[in-house]
């Protein structure tokens, strides 16, 4: 449970970061956005904290690659028209995916996107976030 957690304050950081968008991102930017997400939530571990800032770190680095792919398998949809939750969520787990270390496989991936969608996203979201990814992964 505390890796999923630890992707709630991912996502909420990217999703901050998203909305407050400037031209390169900084890593102090970075840095109080994750501290902020983790001040809301419950406490999480010291291993599970750094993973979510790995996590940010992360997508944020490879940003344009991430979005490229998604933008290759949402044919119907541009990355910047989806709502800010979807596309945050979609970044992060391309990012599990095909840029992090350590290798997931893509069924888990999928899995915890869509239940950070439904937790977090409309009641479509869940099979809109699931359709992106798995379609990547065809």
């Amino acid at each position: 449970m505390s890796r999923r957690q630890a992707r709630e304050v991912a996502l909420q950081a990217l999703f901050q970061l998203d909305l407050n968008h400037s031209e390169g991102r900084e890593e102090a930017q970075e840095t109080r956005a994750v501290d902020a997400a983790l001040e809301e939530g419950e406490k999480l571990q010291p291993r599970d904290q750094e993973y979510a800032r790995l996590l940010v770190q992360g997508t944020g680095e490879n940003l344009q690659a991430i979005d490229a792919l998604i933008t290759e398998s949402s044919r119907e949809w541009k990355v910047e028209r989806m709502s800010g939750i979807d596309r945050n969520i979609t970044r992060l787990a391309v990012y599990e995916m095909k840029f992090s270390e350590e290798k997931l496989t893509p069924n888990i991936v999928i899995n915890e996107a869509v239940e950070l969608a439904k937790k977090f996203g409309t009641d479509d979201s869940g099979r809109f976030v699931n359709g992106i990814l798995g379609a990547m992964v065809r």
